[in-house]
């Protein structure tokens, strides 16, 4: 199940049925948890924290050093969710003093040619389309879903089951349920489509897209429109979310 060909330091983590390729380095300070699969010229460096039944396919460079002056050769880690994917020649940096880490969440997808920076937090079933570059501290909700060739400005907050269209600048914080298209990025409605293959209810996806009509099709702004939903929409689960995710927001939200 490991190459002969590989490079593996003795002080490495293996988990039992772990398949290793020819001319992979894994570091001493690597964790790789059982049944995954690490293919061939990949690089896995001190501080990679890998769960079970992953994938790692060939030119992958995993927790390398952040690319950030201010880094100071801190102890920190990468951390990989069990059963994610990372497709060819993915970056993933680890984290710096401020976060620690840098987290890939349980189930995702990370394609080809994707940068991951230091002290970005992934939750679970994300998907990062090809060449989707993520800058430092970025972070993404649960089944955000970000197409190919899109750029994350650092600190940038996007929400749980949004998903970005493709060849997006994203400078501002993207709030959970929604799509954003076009340049400015922008609000271009409710991910309704996402949110019923997770099985949402119907009510509740009608719910999510009365909220948002208030927020950016109703002529208030932003605060406005918090104030309305506080008055209309009170102790309801999704309208919480959602005024926790605005409330939360350091860069400001797309506009519509």
């Amino acid at each position: 199940m490991i190459s002969p060909l590989a490079s593996i330091h003795p002080d490495a983590r293996i988990g039992a049925e772990v398949e290793i390729g020819p001319f992979t380095t894994i570091s001493a300070d690597v964790e790789i948890g059982e049944g995954s699969w690490i293919g061939p010229n990949v690089t896995i460096m001190d501080g990679a924290r890998i769960g079970s039944n992953c994938r790692i396919f060939p030119g992958a460079v995993i927790s390398a050093i952040p690319q950030d002056l201010k880094f100071q050769g801190e102890r920190t880690t990468v951390e990989i969710g069990d059963r994610s994917t990372i497709r060819e020649c993915v970056t993933i940096n680890r984290g710096t003093k401020a976060y620690g880490k840098t987290v890939v969440g349980k189930d995702c997808l990370i394609m080809a040619y994707v940068h991951i920076a230091h002290d970005c937090i992934l939750g679970n079933h994300v998907i990062l389309v090809n060449s989707v570059a993520l800058a430092g501290h970025v972070e993404i909700g649960d089944y955000g879903i970000i197409s190919g060739l899109s750029a994350v400005h650092q600190f940038v907050k996007i929400g749980a089951h949004v998903m970005i269209g493709g060849g997006a600048m994203v400078r501002k914080d993207v709030p959970p349920f929604i799509t954003a298209a076009g340049e400015p990025l922008a609000y271009a409605g409710v991910n309704s489509v996402g949110l019923k293959r997770r099985n949402f209810a119907q009510e509740d996806i009608h719910e999510i897209q009365t909220l948002y009509r208030t927020m950016y099709q109703s002529g208030m702004n932003i605060s406005q429109a918090v104030n309305q939903i506080k008055e209309t929409h009170p102790n309801r689960p999704l309208a919480d979310s959602i005024l926790s995710f605005i409330e939360q927001s350091d860069r400001g939200l797309i506009r519509k």
